[in-house]
Order: C-alpha cells, then sequence, then structure tokens
C-alpha cells in the first residue's frame, strides 16, 4: 500500500502543477482539501477558497513550474512531498518569478488524495 500511495501522490503532484500553470478550477478544487492552509513565502496563511480565488480572478498567473529534488515519504493515510519549485509568474500583474523550497501533506480520501497542508520558504539569493 506504501508503493500505491506514494505514487498517488507523484502523480498528484503533477496534476496540482498542470493544474497552477493552466488555472484550471476544478482540477484545484478536486486536488486542495476543504481544510487546507497554505502558507505562502511571505508568511500568510491561504485557505482552498483564497487559493482558488486568485486563479479565478486572474491575479495570479503563472507561466511555469519546474520541479526538481522531490522525495515522497508515506506515513499511514498520509504522504508527505519535499520539493524545490522555480517558478515564473506574475501576481497583480507584476513579475513574482522565484526559488522555493516546498512542502506538502497529502491525505488519502477514498480512491484520491488532497493537499491538507502546503508551505513554501523562497531561496534566498
Amino acid at each position: 500500500m506504501e508503493h500505491t500511495l506514494i505514487q498517488a501522490v507523484i502523480d498528484a503532484e503533477q496534476q496540482l502543477r498542470l493544474a497552477m500553470v493552466c488555472s484550471n478550477i476544478e482540477t484545484l478544487h478536486d486536488l486542495l482539501a476543504d481544510e487546507l492552509i497554505f502558507i505562502n513565502h511571505l508568511g500568510h496563511r491561504v485557505s482552498k477558497q483564497e487559493d482558488i480565488a486568485l486563479h479565478q480572478s486572474g491575479l495570479l498567473s503563472i507561466t511555469s513550474i519546474a520541479l526538481s529534488g522531490m522525495q515522497v515519504h508515506a506515513y499511514g493515510d498520509c504522504g508527505l512531498v519535499h520539493v524545490n519549485a522555480d517558478i515564473t509568474a506574475k501576481y497583480q500583474g507584476a513579475e513574482s518569478n522565484g526559488r522555493f523550497a516546498c512542502s506538502r501533506v497529502w491525505l488519502k480520501k477514498g480512491h484520491n488524495v488532497q493537499v491538507i497542508s502546503a508551505q513554501s520558504t523562497a531561496f534566498v539569493a
């Protein structure tokens, strides 16, 4: 079961990356748990609804996300991901590019996994 959960999380990470780049609201809604708390690189707590609203409104526009150094571990019904992300984006029309260390906790719900907790830290140049 551990291997199956790890593969499900890896697959979901790729789906999440694509959904963020395409601002695919339906996929984001499916992948983000209703209870999600995302602590962004500025230390702000962002809910699922707030995160989706940024994509829906166009305030956040992500051009590309390149992931590297992904580590995935399974703990019961949870998968823990540590990954680096090089992101090219615009926030409120201004360039917002950077490299981030990210962690996400994925929870197995039925046959699917959803992010219940996420955090990003900006690399300092």
